[in-house]
């Protein structure tokens, strides 16, 4: 497994981060690490569809209106 240091961490963020841990009943370290694969996760997990999906879901009924493409945009689509 790799390995890395941050530096030049702020001590605020540092102090909430032990915190967070302590209120996970985890390390300092397994704490960032599950912050990490989480975020990361969570934007492999889901495509670009399905996260405008989910936004649309938590705006409940708001709709967007597309305006239709341009004469140049069809003539490059060959329409």
């Amino acid at each position: 497994m790799a390995t890395f240091m941050i530096r030049n961490l702020p001590d605020e963020i540092h102090r909430a981060l032990r915190l967070r841990a302590a209120n996970h009943g985890r390390s300092l370290e397994a704490e960032v690490r599950a912050i990490l694969e989480f975020q990361i996760e969570g934007l492999d997990a889901k495509g670009l569809g399905s996260r405008m999906a989910n936004l649309g879901k938590k705006l409940e009924g708001f709709q967007f209106d597309l305006a239709p493409s341009s004469p140049k945009q069809k003539k490059n689509k060959g329409v």
